[in-house]
C-alpha cells in the first residue's frame, strides 16, 4: 500500500516513539562525521594523509562488523543492556584515540584503537529501524517510517561531513571528533534508557545455525543488493570529485555531491506515495539496474552540465533503494533477528562504499573518472540481474515473517 503525508505526520503520535527517534537522530547524526573527523584529527596532528587513511579505514571497517555483532546480541537481551556496555567500551575507545594522537603514538597504536572505536560505535541505525516493527502495524505506516529512516540517515550524511569540516577551523584538531563521540554517546545513551525501548522484550530467534540472520535465503538475497548499492556509491563519491578536479573547480565535487543527496532526499518522499514496481522482488533490481544506467548516463556525459542531469536523476533511486532494503529485511529476516540482519545490510553497503571507492581511485588514476562510472554502472546491472535471477527466494510467499492465513473450512451441505 503506498504511504501518504498523513503517514508521516502520523509517526510523531505513535504512543512511545517521540523519545527514541529524537534520541537517535542525536546519536546517529554523527555516525558520517566520526570517520572525516578522525581522518582531519590524524592529517593536521601527524601531517601525512597515509596516515589519517589507514586510521580512518580501521574504524570503517570495525564499525562494519560492530554492526552484526551488536545486532546478534541485541536481538537476543533486548536493546538497553548491550547499548549501555559498548557505549562505556565506546567512550573508553574515543578517549584512548585521542590521548593516542596527542601523544603522538605511532601508526599501529592508532589502527587498533579506531578499530575498537568502530567495533565498539552503537548500532543506533539497526536498532531504530527494527524498533519499529514494534511500534508501528504492517502498512503504509511501517513503510512511511522506513523511508524516514533512509531520508535521516541521508540528511545526517549531507549535515555530519560538512559540520566536521566547520569544527576543523577550530584551535584544536580533535575538537571534531571529540564533539563526534560525545553526541553518539548522548545519543544512544538516551536512547537506551527510553522506556519504549527498555520495554521491550526480544522475540524468540528461529535462526537454526551460527549464520544467524542469513540462513534465510532471501537475507542472503537483500545483502548481494546493499553490497552492489553500496560499491556503485562509492565508484560515484570518488568519480565525481575526480571529474571536477579535471575541469578546475575541485570545490564543485561538494556541491554535486550534496545536490545527488538533496535529489535522493525528494524522491525517497515521493516514491513513498506511488512506489513502482509495487512487488519487493521486483523492485529491488529495478532500483538498482536503474542506479546502474544513471552512473552509465554519467560515464558518457559530455561536459559538467549533462553530469550533473545524470547525476541528479540517478540520485533519484537511491533513497528508494534504502527504503526498500528495510522493508525487505522484515519480511526476509528469520524472526528474532531483525536488528542482526539491519546489520548485516549496513556492512554490506559499508563494504560496497569501501571497494566501490578503491575500484574507482584506481580506475580513475589509469583511465579517467568515464572508465570508473562505467565500471560501477557495470557492477550495478550485473547484481541487479543476479538478484532478478534470485528473486524468488524474496517472493512474499516464500518468507518467514508472511503470516499464515488458514485456508477456509470447508461448506456443510
Amino acid at each position: 500500500m503506498p504511504t501518504s503525508l498523513t503517514d508521516y505526520r502520523a509517526l510523531l503520535r505513535i504512543p512511545g516513539a517521540l523519545g527514541p527517534l529524537l534520541a537517535s537522530a542525536l546519536g546517529r547524526f554523527p555516525i558520517a562525521m566520526l570517520g572525516l573527523a578522525t581522518l582531519f584529527y590524524v592529517q593536521l596532528s601527524y601531517g601525512t594523509f597515509a596516515w589519517a587513511g589507514f586510521v580512518a579505514a580501521a574504524a570503517l571497517i570495525g564499525e562494519s562488523a560492530g554492526s552484526v555483532v551488536q545486532g546478534r546480541i541485541i536481538d537476543r537481551l533486548g536493546a538497553t543492556r548491550p547499548l549501555l556496555a559498548v557505549s562505556v567500551i565506546f567512550a573508553m575507545a574515543g578517549t584512548a584515540l585521542v590521548l593516542a594522537i596527542e601523544s603522538r603514538l605511532g601508526l599501529a597504536p592508532l589502527v587498533i584503537t579506531a578499530l575498537v572505536l568502530g567495533l565498539s560505535t552503537p548500532a543506533l541505525p539497526g536498532t531504530s529501524r527494527a524498533l519499529w516493527a514494534h511500534l508501528v502495524p504492517p502498512g503504509s505506516g511501517r513503510e512511511a517510517a522506513y523511508t524516514y529512516e533512509a531520508v535521516s540517515l541521508e540528511v545526517f550524511f549531507i549535515l555530519g561531513p560538512a559540520f566536521a569540516a566547520g569544527l576543523v577551523t577550530l584551535p584544536w584538531a580533535g575538537t571534531g571528533l571529540t564533539v563526534a563521540v560525545a553526541m553518539m554517546l548522548l545519543g544512544a545513551v538516551t536512547f537506551a534508557l527510553t522506556g519504549t525501548v527498555r520495554g521491550r522484550r526480544p522475540t524468540a530467534t528461529s535462526a537454526s545455525s551460527g549464520w544467524g540472520a542469513l540462513t534465510s535465503p532471501g537475507m542472503r538475497v537483500v545483502t548481494l543488493t546493499a553490497l552492489g548499492f553500496g560499491a556503485v556509491i562509492g565508484v560515484v563519491e570518488v568519480g565525481v570529485p575526480a571529474v571536477a578536479t579535471e575541469a578546475g573547480r575541485p570545490v564543485l565535487a561538494g556541491v554535486l555531491l550534496a545536490g545527488w543527496s538533496i535529489a535522493s532526499v525528494l524522491a525517497g518522499l515521493l516514491y513513498g506515495l506511488r512506489p513502482w514496481p509495487r512487488a519487493l522482488h521486483h523492485r529491488l533490481p529495478a532500483l538498482l539496474g536503474a542506479l546502474g544506467l544513471g552512473v552509465a548516463a554519467m560515464a558518457a556525459a559530455p561536459d559538467l552540465l549533462w553530469l550533473t542531469v545524470a547525476m541528479l536523476v540517478a540520485g533519484c533511486t537511491i533513497t528508494p533503494q534504502a527504503t526498500a532494503h528495510s522493508m525487505a529485511v522484515e519480511l526476509a529476516a528469520p524472526a528474532g533477528t531483525a536488528t542482526e540482519a539491519f546489520g548485516w545490510v549496513i556492512t554490506a553497503v559499508t563494504l560496497g562504499l569501501a571497494g566501490g571507492q578503491a575500484l574507482g581511485g584506481a580506475l580513475v588514476e589509469a583511465y579517467g573518472p568515464a572508465s570508473a562510472f562505467l565500471a560501477g554502472a557495470a557492477a550495478a546491472v550485473a547484481v541487479a540481474a543476479l538478484v532478478a535471477l534470485l528473486r524468488a527466494s524474496l517472493a512474499p510467499e516464500r518468507q518467514p515473517n508472511r503470516p499464515v492465513i488458514p485456508a477456509a473450512e470447508p461448506c456443510e451441505r
